[in-house]
Parts: C-alpha cells; structure tokens; sequence
C-alpha cells in the first residue's frame, strides 16, 4: 500500500475550474527526444497540455522519440526529427539536449530535466537564454551530499558508500565532487562503481561487496533503465541504497530522494504552451527545480532489518509499506 504524504497542487484547482479553449485549432507538432523511455511522465505531460486546451488528434500531435538506451542513436535521431519540421522539440536529459542543439539552431527548444545547463554547455545565462533553447532543470549544486546524509541518518552506521554511475555523463563530476566536498563531515568514505548496461551493474555490486560497501546510492545521469534493478538488487544483497525515482523504490530499493518530475513535466507542458502562442525561448528562464520528493520502503528496510526513524518517516513524501 502507498501512502502520499503531500501533493503538489498549486495552480491544478485554478486550471480545473477555468477551462481553457485550445490557443488555435491547427494541428501544432510537439516531439519528444529522449535516450529512453523511462526517463518521462507520459500521464503528467499530456494531463497537463490538456489542462491547457490542447488535444491530441485535434490541434495537438506528440511524436516521441526514444533511442532505447543507446546514446550513440541520438544525433541522427535528431537529424531526422529536425527534418520532419515539428514546432517544438522536446529534449530530455543532457545528451538529448546536445543532439537536439547540434542539429538544429531554428527549431524551439526546451531541455528537460537536465542537470547544471550552464555547466553543460546548454546557455550561458540562466535567467536569460540565448537562441533557441530554454528548460527545466532537475537538479540543485548540493543534491548528492543531500541525499547520502539522508541515506545516513536512515542507516547511521553506514560508513562505505558505493557510487554507481553511468561514467560517460557530464554530470557525474559535480556530483563526485560534492561528495568529495561533504565526506569528512558526513563521516563516510566512497568510491564509485561504473554502470552502462545490466552486467556492469551486476559486476559493480560484487565489486561493491569484495569493498565491503555499506550502502549504494545512484548518481543522477543516465542508467534510468538500471535504477529499479539497482534498487531491488542493493536490498536482495543486503545494502540500504538512496535511488532516484519512485518507480525505483518501488521495484524493491530503500529511498529515494531527487526533484519532483511530475511537477518539472507539467512545467514543461507550461513551456510548450508558451512557446506554441509565440514566445521566443529567450524569453523563458532556465527553470530550477523548487520541489524535492522522498519515497521510503518500509518493506524494502524490513528485509534489511532497519527500523527508519521516525523523523524520516514524518518527512517522506510517501511510504510504501
């Protein structure tokens, strides 16, 4: 049973009782760009542009487009796309971002949920983008270190964390480094373990445990495919482990705590309409994101033999138990 402890609801009530006539009944094109398939809220989004006044078939068409986990598929993905001429693209995560930017210098963009977009490369002003691409942000300088001292005070007698992380992301060195920069206060050490596909992750846990880890956090970047596995193999193996999605803690982790990406969806449904009635990505701030979920496994810290305190339990968004 799954119990939400908060809701996101500021501005859904005010939408509801003020429906919305679609902005124009052409058909706008919208497409999605994304290394994987996991890595959106489907539901969320297309809940949202409904809010909105727009409706599939009607006035909207969304074209998704996935490259299955294979980031070497992204440029040429995104050479077609552009081809295809749609209003706007939708571009997740980092590596999406950069093929989309690569191909196309015309087409609106809206980079979502990526990390630090001017440490990437992605605009050099925040507050007021260059061009043709604008974004929703998911992540904040200090998260990592957030999320392994949470993961300690659930486990305080962990002292070993084991880092797993895809080691052809961006966005892995801040993240490295803010761990370098919290580990002495924080009590621990670290060490990070390389995950691509589904061996590496199975090498990474006997790696892991020949080190004699006491905990697993995943790193944020790609590997969204990995994190249930990771989540439901760090409890089978005995290891209490900090994950980054619900669906994560669901499939069998102990926690999860990162930024709300049902909220950053409906933000970038919010861009996309704006965009579509004609305001210039420029004109968009770079979005940062302003809500963090936790999720706790009461299961998952049952069959670890942990009692979470009830600190963390008051605090936790949900509580699967």
């Amino acid at each position: 049973m799954s119990m939400r402890r908060r809701e996101f609801t500021a501005g859904v009530g005010a939408v509801a009782l003020m429906p919305r006539v679609a902005y124009a009944q052409q058909m706008q094109r919208v497409a999605i760009l994304m290394p994987s398939h996991t890595q959106w809220q489907p539901r969320t989004f297309r809940d949202a542009l409904q809010d909105l006044g727009y409706r599939e078939g009607a006035n909207l068409r969304l074209d998704v487009i996935s490259g299955n986990n294979e980031l070497s598929r992204l440029p040429k993905l995104a050479q077609d796309l552009v081809a295809s001429a749609p209003d706007v693209i939708v571009a997740v995560n980092t590596p999406g971002t950069h093929a989309a930017m690569a191909a196309t210098s015309r087409i609106p963009i809206i980079s979502a949920i990526v990390a630090d977009p001017i440490l990437l490369g992605i605009v050099k002003n925040i507050a007021r983008p260059e061009a043709n691409v604008t974004g929703v942000a998911n992540m904040a300088t200090d998260i990592t270190s957030k999320r392994i001292a949470l993961l300690k005070e659930a486990v305080p007698s962990a002292q070993r964390f084991a880092l797993f992380m895809h080691p052809d992301e961006p966005i892995v060195a801040p993240q490295i480094q803010d761990v370098e920069r919290s580990a002495s206060a924080l009590g621990i050490e670290y060490r990070s373990f390389p995950m691509r596909t589904g061996d590496d992750l199975q090498r990474g846990f006997q790696l892991a445990a020949d080190w004699n880890a006491h905990a697993v956090v995943r790193l944020a970047g790609q590997g969204f495919a990995l994190g249930a596995e990771t989540g439901r193999l760090a409890t089978q193996l005995g290891l209490p482990s900090m994950l980054m999605q619900r669906r994560d803690v669901e499939a069998g982790g102990l926690m999860s705590y990162f930024a709300d990406h049902r909220e950053l969806w409906r933000r970038i449904a919010t861009y996309v309409d704006r965009i579509l009635k004609g305001t210039p990505p420029s004109d968009l701030p770079f979005e940062l994101p302003t809500r963090f979920e936790m999720v706790v496994n009461l299961r998952a810290a049952k069959e670890l033999g942990l009692t979470m305190s009830p600190s963390i339990i008051a605090r936790a968004d949900e509580v699967i138990e």
